[in-house]
């Protein structure tokens, strides 16, 4: 249990921080390189410190496992295999990992902690959508009745009532569930064809990816030194970031994903939720407190 109780601290201290960094108009584009430059290092010693090979490609059997996993669905790949999907796989997630944390950046400071950790949370439906479509796997009846009231919850966030459309739609919000959800389903594919001893080769080439595209923007857009400020930030969001998959992991090796994701999901909102109300000065209105609520119902009805 402690591993989970790590794992929910790592993930809302990332909005928390995230709070942090944006009243105080830290640049957000610097923040994402050093948070992913810390994770890509974290990554790169626990890859040399359990000597996982970095570039022993051999396309042809690549290409022999691709067609045996992907067209005919026979098991997962080999090792070498897996080596290099985690490879690919890597690379491409990057580039929704940095979208979905420069949109939890905006939608921090645009709509607070709260709704912003919920949101990102809620991107857990975009895995279960694609895998219902690709794989047949449909949900449970409660499941179904989580998805529902999630639907409902973003409805309810993002509903005009005495405003007009335009003025009501949280894009920001909107999107960081999509980056999100797209981000979470690479996991996913990592995680359904591949060995999971190749989680951390998998996480470098995601937090590489993301840090090249972001240094580009950084580079691009901010065109002067970071601030001392900013790097510290950026290294402070950087641990929990790895981490709370690394504990999330680990938890899973002990305690059942029944107990885990549900736990971990609505924790993490309660839990950033409860600092914000309490220390960050957040209030929030009735329809967005009756979202929280609803979503971290629907979080544990969808891992039920």
């Amino acid at each position: 249990m402690i591993y989970l109780f790590f794992a929910v601290l790592c993930s809302s201290s990332i909005a928390l921080i995230f709070k942090f960094s944006e009243s105080n108009n830290l640049n957000r584009y610097i923040i994402t390189s050093v948070n992913y430059f810390t994770a890509a290092i974290i990554a790169l010693f626990l890859i040399f410190k359990e000597k996982i090979k970095f570039f022993d490609f051999n396309p042809a059997d690549f290409k022999a496992n691709f067609s045996r996993v992907i067209f005919r669905g026979e098991g997962i790949f080999a090792s070498q295999s897996s080596q290099q999907w985690a490879t690919v796989v890597g690379l491409v997630a990057g580039v929704f990992f940095f979208s979905s944390f420069i949109y939890y950046q905006k939608s921090v400071r645009e709509n607070g902690a709260s709704l912003a950790g919920t949101f990102g949370k809620l991107g857990i439906l975009i895995p279960m959508l694609f895998a219902i479509v690709i794989w047949q796997e449909y949900p449970e009846d409660l499941q179904w009745l989580g998805i529902i009231l999630a639907i409902i919850s973003i409805v309810l966030v993002n509903f005009p009532f005495n405003k007009d459309w335009g003025q009501a739609l949280r894009l920001n919000l909107i999107f960081l569930f999509l980056y999100g959800g797209i981000a979470e389903f690479s996991n996913k594919i990592f995680q359904k064809y591949a060995l999971v001893d190749y989680k951390v080769l998998f996480l470098f080439w995601v937090f590489f990816s993301a840090f090249l595209i972001s240094f580009f923007y950084s580079f691009k857009k901010v065109r002067r030194l970071p601030k001392k400020s900013e790097l510290l930030t950026g290294f402070a969001v950087g641990i929990p970031n790895l981490f709370s998959s690394f504990f999330l992991i680990s938890a899973l090796n002990h305690l059942k994903t029944a107990v885990v994701f549900p736990i971990f999901s609505a924790g993490s909102i309660v839990l950033i939720t409860a600092v914000g109300y309490l220390f960050l000065g957040e209030k929030l209105k009735n329809k967005e407190w009756a979202s929280i609520v609803m979503t971290v119902i629907a979080l544990i009805l969808i891992n039920i």
